[in-house]
């Protein structure tokens, strides 16, 4: 039986590269110039402005099966989370989580009763409003606490950050490429039927890959075992991630996370290119706070 040669999107490739260079170059940029005082300032307003889009494409999925979650109240409550996160330092602790929480369940609950037109939908409705904020707020905001982070380098906390974004990165160009050319025995075929299980390891070998390269360049400190352990932790944890977010495009019946607002040329919208990192980020922390003492 003659095999046909798998076909790649050259053009919308094309776009896809062209897109991450643009962001790859100013994120590098900004990491560069880490341990400037404006910088935490200006991550936290990026974070922000990735708050807003990423909430409002969650409820524009849910809005497509007839839900009515408060997009506004989900963005105040992931900004909290997220000035939480920038303002707790060492021992101290100006914003709680549990004030923005409290905070936040007021906002949600009782802003339904005068603000919600379909409050015959109240339940899914605030369900979501909530997914969204503590989705998109906490993983975010362990990003910008990892910005943060002190120890013996300098810019240590915008070391961590570029060595996530290169693990993934590497973990996800090599899915791509080993799950287009090898792949066969699909991955979660309910949930996203392109991705295969070699496309999952290969995704592992690039994750390997770009934790070998971080410990050579920019995380020196970091030995073996944190390369093989992060490697394979976020790339687990990066990939469990995709397959959440894919199973709230297919439960809304959309095929991008925008579900037809504004999008990312080439990669369709904000959660399609945070999913992974929004568990990955939280993982990285917890490692390096229980292994390596970091706070």
């Amino acid at each position: 039986m003659e095999r046909t040669t798998p076909k790649v999107d050259t053009r919308n490739m094309a776009v896809r590269i062209t897109s991450a260079l643009v962001f790859g170059l100013f994120f590098f940029s900004l990491l560069w110039f880490g341990d400037r005082p404006w910088a935490p300032w200006t991550y936290l307003l990026i974070m922000a402005s990735a708050a807003v889009m990423g909430v409002r494409e969650m409820t524009l999925m849910a809005r497509v099966r007839g839900f009515n979650p408060s997009q506004a109240a989900g963005i105040l409550v992931a900004w909290g989370i997220l000035a939480h996160f920038f303002l707790a330092t060492g021992n101290q602790d100006p914003l709680p989580l549990w004030l923005v929480l409290s905070g936040g369940g007021l906002l949600i609950h009782f802003g339904a009763l005068f603000f919600d037109s379909k409050l015959e939908e109240a339940l899914p409705s605030q369900a979501i409003t909530w997914l969204g904020a503590l989705y998109i707020g906490l993983g975010l905001g362990f990003q910008q606490k990892l910005f943060m982070l002190q120890g013996t380098l300098p810019k240590t906390g915008s070391r961590l950050l570029l060595a996530l974004f290169i693990i993934i990165w590497f973990g996800d160009s090599a899915a791509y490429f080993v799950g287009t050319f090898l792949g066969k025995h699909r991955l979660a075929p309910r949930v996203s039927p392109k991705k295969s299980w070699e496309g999952a390891f290969g995704n592992l070998g690039g994750n390997l890959l770009g934790a070998f390269l971080m410990k050579a360049t920019v995380c020196i400190e970091w030995t073996l075992v944190d390369v093989v352990a992060l490697a394979l932790i976020l790339g687990t944890v990066g990939q469990l991630g995709d397959l959440v977010e894919s199973t709230w495009k297919r439960s809304a019946g959309v095929k991008d996370s925008n579900a037809g607002g504004v999008s990312i040329p080439g990669h369709g919208g904000m959660l399609d290119r945070i999913d992974s990192l929004v568990f990955a980020a939280p993982v990285l922390y917890a490692y390096v706070h229980f292994v390596h003492g970091f706070n």
